[in-house]
């Protein structure tokens, strides 16, 4: 069903705002000699080229899922459920932040739905396309450079739940993008495999191995990137990657979406 919307300075309401990421080689994964908290998922480091995409430049909102779910009647996240499933009540003052709770299979949704809302080819990326978004092409641990630095980004000890998703502008990427370490892990399109401890599908990224069927079992574990309010530090880099069921929502667990 497509959706009639509102134009607000050419924009749809609810659409995200993107930034486009430019075709080019960049440094995926980690090198120990570089990286004293590279863990052996994120190896050997090297260099991956990717053609033009765009991505969000945070990860989708309170606010942007709540326009997906007032046209779909979709399930929302379970905090958001007050006197029944219909009721759908962004938590307070947290319009701005990630939307947290969410599955892949929630996330996919949203993108098949966005995609008929506005006419363009939105999904969740890569890993890859996530990691250079991130990272930009030079290999830095983080978004904003090879030095850590707490007050560029929302993660523990010192933060305790989500913040708004511009709260932390000095922690943007190369490419302006924001919250790509703290705040939320964020799905991606990409699989880990069975194995908790150890991906199926390793380093040197190869978009042809499988690692990017969509088609794939449900029992197959998904990749998020980003890491949350949750972690340590040394979890706070572009490289680290995780995993998670495809159907587990959890509060730490958000996403955003990209255009090829």
């Amino acid at each position: 069903m497509k959706t009639t919307v509102t134009a607000l300075n050419g924009a749809l309401i609810g659409e995200p705002e993107m930034i486009v990421i430019p075709a080019g080689d960049f440094l995926m994964g980690s090198d120990p000699a570089r990286d004293p908290d590279a863990s052996p998922e994120e190896q050997p480091q090297h260099r991956l080229y990717l053609p033009e995409f765009a991505i969000s430049r945070t990860p989708i909102t309170n606010a942007q899922y709540l326009v997906f779910l007032q046209a779909t009647h979709y399930r929302p996240p379970s905090h958001w459920r007050f006197l029944r499933w219909r009721i759908r009540r962004i938590p307070a003052q947290q319009a701005e932040h990630p939307v947290i709770n969410i599955s892949w299979y929630d996330a996919v949704a949203y993108c098949k739905w966005l995609t008929q809302y506005t006419g363009k080819s939105y999904r969740l990326p890569s890993e890859a396309e996530w990691e250079k978004a991130a990272r930009g092409a030079d290999g830095r641990r983080f978004p904003w450079g090879d030095e850590w630095d707490e007050a560029h980004c929302n993660i523990a000890p010192s933060k305790e739940h989500t913040t708004p998703v511009n709260a932390f502008p000095a922690g943007a990427s190369p490419y302006g993008v924001l919250d790509m370490v703290g705040n939320v892990w964020e799905w991606t399109r990409s699989l880990w495999g069975m194995n908790l401890r150890a991906p199926t599908f390793g380093y040197p990224y190869d978009p042809d191995d499988g690692r990017e069927n969509q088609a794939a079992p449900e029992f197959i574990r998904r990749v998020l990137r980003g890491v949350s309010f949750y972690n340590d530090p040394h979890m706070a880099r572009c490289a680290a990657r995780y995993r998670y069921s495809p159907h587990n929502r959890f509060d730490s667990v958000g996403f955003r979406v990209v255009i090829s």
